[in-house]
């Protein structure tokens, strides 16, 4: 990065993008945000429109008027100024436009407006679901090597811990490649030793933080990945005797046939996108940013447990 603009500039358009099939950003826009000082300027411009007359007619009065005493001389006084400032009742007025003025800018701001066709998209037909009668089910289709994936990932955590019980919550990794296959083929192993939800993360950290991409630079080269992964895990307790074994598993096997039908079920090509119970489909461009994806979601999960 060049200069502290060029970075902020670069993180949003990070964060507001998603790495797609053929590994080309999908650039999203994000909802137009209002300019801080637009309310305060529309307050005073209602202000001076509830008498635009006002300062035309105080400039025309004279400053000054001549008095006859009684004795024929004359005392010159100056004019009590009477504008708007002075003015009770002007002021008044002007302090309820400006305070209704203010309210509806508020409430133009904080409306997030979930719109079909424009910020999620409906399946159809809706897809069959695999949870428990009563919950709400909602994928994530991620891929550890994607930026964006792991730039939302800390914000999906959190949402984790405050959401309602009756969302069912699973990540599916995107199969677009053997590349892809290998890192799902890890997320699933971890999975099956039990030590996903400590290592997650760290997946993460390894390929962005520490530069190292958990996969062969031949892709194709499954058993070069595999060692590769197998190093990293041994760093937090897991024998490569385990590793491999869980590695090429059954189970393994089975979970990534699963996410590779899922994804070309819901035609995924790009992530991260959001599945909520096989009936809408959204992104972080399609939401407007990170956290209104995550906002979304929730409304659209509440809108199906409430069917």
């Amino acid at each position: 990065m060049r200069s502290s603009g060029l970075a902020l500039c670069l993180g949003l358009a990070l964060v507001l993008a998603g790495c797609g099939k053929q590994q080309s950003a999908v650039e999203g826009s994000p909802a137009g945000t209002p300019n801080p000082a637009s309310a305060p300027a529309t307050a005073q411009t209602g202000a001076a429109a509830v008498n635009p007359k006002t300062a035309e007619q105080a400039s025309d009065r004279p400053s000054k008027i001549t008095r006859i005493n009684e004795d024929g001389s004359e005392t010159v006084e100056d004019v009590p100024s009477d504008s708007g400032v002075h003015n009770p009742l002007l002021a008044a007025v002007a302090s309820t436009v400006a305070a209704s003025t203010s309210t509806a800018s508020a409430a133009t701001t904080s409306a997030t407006p979930w719109q079909e066709g424009v910020n999620y998209k409906r399946l159809l037909p809706a897809q069959p679901t695999e949870v428990p009668a009563g919950q709400v089910e909602v994928l994530e289709f991620f891929w550890y090597a994607c930026p964006h994936c792991y730039a939302i990932d800390p914000g999906v955590e959190a949402w984790l811990k405050t959401k309602p019980a009756y969302i069912s919550f699973s990540r599916v990794p995107v199969m677009w490649n053997e590349g892809h296959r290998s890192l799902a083929r890890l997320f699933y192993t971890l999975q099956t030793l039990g030590k996903l939800d400590q290592l997650h993360g760290e997946v993460f950290k390894e390929i962005h933080v520490h530069g190292d991409a958990l996969v062969a630079p031949d892709p194709n080269d499954a058993a070069a990945s595999e060692h590769m992964q197998a190093v990293f895990v041994r760093k937090f307790g897991i024998s490569e005797a385990d590793f491999t074994k869980a590695y090429h598993s059954f189970g393994v096997e089975t979970a990534l046939q699963r996410a590779d039908e899922l994804g070309q079920r819901y035609r995924i090509d790009g992530v991260p996108t959001f599945v909520v119970n096989g009936k809408f489909i959204a992104d972080v461009g399609t939401a407007g940013g990170p956290e209104r994806l995550l906002t979304l979601v929730g409304d659209l999960a509440a809108q199906e447990h409430k069917h």
